[in-house]
């Protein structure tokens, strides 16, 4: 079996069976896991985060900022400032945060017809598009059932 091109424009290892969470997502989740450690107990600096799970500095500011937009954390600012969650742990789905970092949990792009680059010629008549609509929404309900505190 030979490679395949993959979506980021690299091969595909021969095999390769993945379906992947973004980096952004991954780093992300890390974050709110800790500061969920650390919740009732105050602030959290950037760079504690960034030390404590290897997220490089600038990456973890703008996952931090875009995690704020989203009022799922909160900024302190001024001396012993940082970041905390915003909600307890058991209120913060991690579909919230995978959502306010990457938009919808989708498999394909079909499921989102306002964001395909290119129209699907088969969506009316594919007929795997619902084993995969099915799918996505078991995924999207785990995470949406699966909570901060589930993690901790």
């Amino acid at each position: 079996m030979e490679a395949r091109d993959d979506v980021r424009g690299g091969k595909e290892a021969p095999g390769s069976r993945e379906v992947r969470i973004s980096s952004r997502s991954r780093y992300g989740l890390r974050a709110m896991v800790e500061l969920s450690k650390t919740h009732g107990k105050g602030p959290v600096s950037a760079r504690t985060i960034s030390d404590r799970e290897g997220i490089p500095m600038s990456y973890l500011e703008h996952l931090l900022g875009k995690l704020r937009e989203a009022g799922l954390i909160k900024s302190v600012r001024g001396p012993g400032g940082g970041f905390e969650l915003a909600r307890t742990p058991g209120d913060i789905s991690l579909l919230s945060i995978i959502s306010a970092l990457d938009g919808p949990v989708v498999l394909c792009d079909c499921f989102e017809e306002s964001s395909m680059k290119l129209p699907c010629n088969r969506l009316d008549s594919c007929l795997a598009r619902v084993l995969w609509e099915k799918l996505s929404d078991r995924i999207e309900e785990v995470l949406e059932t699966t909570t901060l505190a589930h993690v901790v």
